[in-house]
């Protein structure tokens, strides 16, 4: 997923892992090329040449205000900073930038320019517009007073961010200094966290009692290591080679005195403030509609998500009907294997019986290790461009993986140094099926969001805000859209793993009638988690935690099904009106080929692309 760069500051690029992408990249050029032109190709049209300048000024300019995102690139200029983004001078300097560039494009003659620098015309555009509508009073008096829930967070960000396995390289005496200098950067970002947390209090705008429970837990079970067993200690276990004796003791001194002296007392600092201040103030009723202007907010975040200006009240029905659709094709999976008890009943036996679980980390890690073996043997079919980087596939670490979701992706660096991670969430085996194995490595791994990630940052040919920005709608629009893809495999001819994949477009369509049910129809928590139940096999420790995420994170969810189901459409589309003359190749070069678009973007590019394979066929018919 990913968030305007408003969104990618506040959380202090806690998003980066899944907005800023992975490497990998094509084997094959797509067949009709996707990107826009580079500057040194069109140097004589001023109208690109004032575009694609006003690209590097801002990605410049974004680095420097947000080194976090850069180093998730692998640009180490800023890396002795993990940032001031949580301060209004920050925020202030986001709008000016903002408003200086909302002009800078106003002055470029779209007309003049080519159909892919108008595309990427659009999409900065809107990017630009989304950014200045988080930017206004009303919205930052919503939303930096609440910087910090169990979902989303600096606190869980920056323990696996700085561990020497997360997004901070450690491979110089350097990079161990900058860790240091960001250690400090973190205990500074703690306090003021706190402080903007007592401004929420003064003012009405707070979280509900039941994320600020979940975050006390989180700081607890952290504060509970030793420095030695916490995940900050890592650097000390992957010394580079080249790394003398001195170079590691001294390294190692440093690193135990700013966790001693900053990093610790920062966290006990915040759980304290949370436990003892904070959780009397925090909010009972957990839906947006029940915040002071939450209702206003939760209608900018559903925009926000699905890039589309929708009723929540419609999404609501949207997904009460595709909830529907979705039981009847359960129901045929289920006769198909002859259980004869009702649907219910069969949501149950695929909780309960052994045959759906298993026993250990690592019999489930070889279950995954299966699949992705699987795609590679088969996805080439679909795909005239494929990622050249690796992916690798890792339980989430335990320190982490009690409030975290299922599964995920990290992406890693453009030029592959460091690969993309598709984490799985090994806690509490038992209540975990292994139905939903494929299609999960499929939305996660390959061919989501590796795919879509890595394509896009790697495609040099695109201005840096289409290789490593985005939006929700189209990232998890596309990575659903990938699930599907396994029916294309066959990978879903074991009826247990197509149930499976059923069961996960269920989840999906069970978004948009839950998350809209929380915050805008007032749902508790337990009447989300008991609907979910009722209409999937998902396990109580999931449907909890899928719950308790939608309340942390409000309209997120939306952008799963809203975008995917708009793919399909011009996938249907494009079958329908092109016929035997339609490429699966070459539909999907042509969605992933520019990065991750708006919706209304993304339709109008493939409209013109339908309208031009038509277009050259008759003439080719014509001779």
């Amino acid at each position: 997923m990913s968030f305007p760069r408003l969104r990618l500051a506040l959380l202090l690029g806690i998003a980066a892992p899944l907005a800023l992408t992975t490497p990998a990249m094509a084997q094959n050029a797509p067949a009709t090329p996707a990107a826009p032109t580079s500057a040194t190709t069109a140097a004589t049209n001023p109208a690109h040449d004032a575009l694609w300048q006003l690209f590097h000024d801002s990605d410049e300019d974004s680095l420097r205000r947000n080194p976090i995102a850069g180093l998730f690139r692998g640009d180490l200029r800023y890396a002795d900073s993990l940032g001031d983004n949580i301060t209004d001078a920050y925020l202030d300097g986001e709008q000016r930038a903002a408003e200086s560039e909302r002009d800078r494009l106003a002055a470029i003659d779209r007309n003049a320019l080519n159909p892919t620098d108008q595309i990427a015309y659009d999409v900065f555009q809107y990017n630009n517009a989304e950014t200045l509508r988080f930017l206004t009073p009303e919205m930052r008096a919503l939303t930096v007073v609440r910087p910090i829930n169990h979902f989303f967070g600096i606190h869980t960000f920056y323990p696996n961010f700085a561990s020497g396995r997360g997004g901070a390289p450690f491979n110089t005496v350097t990079d161990y200094e900058n860790n240091i200098k960001r250690h400090h950067d973190f205990a500074v970002y703690i306090d003021r966290a706190i402080g903007r947390f007592r401004e929420g209090m003064a003012s009405g705008v707070v979280e509900t009692r039941l994320t600020i429970n979940n975050v006390i837990t989180q700081l607890d079970t952290q504060l509970a290591q030793s420095i030695e067993e916490s995940p900050y200690w890592g650097p000390t276990s992957v010394f580079p080679a080249s790394f003398t004796d001195a170079q590691k003791a001294e390294a190692t001194a440093a690193l135990r005195a700013s966790l001693t002296n900053e990093v610790f007392p920062a966290l006990t600092r915040l759980r304290d403030f949370l436990r003892n201040e904070y959780l009397s103030h925090a909010r009972e009723g957990q839906g947006l509609m029940y915040m002071q202007g939450g209702p206003e907010l939760y209608r900018a975040l559903v925009r926000q998500n699905t890039t589309l200006d929708l009723d929540p009240e419609t999404i609501h029905q949207t997904g009460l009907s595709e909830v529907a659709r979705i039981r009847g094709e359960m129901e045929r999976i289920k006769q198909q294997v002859g259980f004869t008890g009702t649907l219910e009943e069969f949501f149950n036996h695929l909780r309960t019986d052994p045959q759906f679980k298993e026993a250990s980390r690592e019999s489930l890690t070889q279950r995954y290790y299966a699949v992705g073996r699987e795609v590679d043997q088969r996805v080439g079919q679909l795909f005239s461009t494929l990622p050249r980087s690796a992916l690798e596939i890792r339980p989430y670490e335990e320190y982490r993986e009690r409030f975290e979701a299922g599964g995920s992706y990290e992406s890693g660096t453009p030029d592959g140094a460091r690969p993309g991670r598709f984490y799985f969430n090994a806690y509490d085996l038992p209540s975990r099926t292994t139905p939903g194995i494929t299609t999960l490595y499929l939305h996660e791994g390959a061919p989501g969001h590796h795919f879509q990630i890595s394509l896009a940052q790697e495609n040099e040919a695109l201005p840096n805000f289409m290789r490593f920005g985005g939006n929700t709608a189209y990232v998890e629009g596309w990575a659903l859209y990938a699930e599907t893809l396994g029916y294309d495999m066959h990978m879903f001819d074991d009826p247990y793993q197509h149930f499976g994949t059923l069961s996960d477009e269920m989840l999906r369509a069970m978004r948009l009638v839950v998350d809209t049910g929380i915050h805008a129809k007032g749902w508790t928590r337990d009447q989300a988690i008991e609907y979910m139940l009722s209409n999937s096999d998902m396990g109580r420790t999931d449907a909890t935690a899928e719950v308790e995420r939608y309340i942390a994170i409000p309209g997120q969810a939306l952008a799963y099904k809203t975008g995917a189901m708009t793919i399909q459409r011009l996938r249907r589309q494009a079958e329908s009106e092109l016929g035997a003359n339609f490429d699966i190749r070459e539909f999907h070069a042509q969605v992933l080929g520019t990065g991750a678009l708006p919706l209304p973007v993304l339709e109008a590019k493939i409209q013109r692309w339908i309208a031009d394979v038509k277009a050259a066929h008759a003439e080719h018919s014509g001779h």
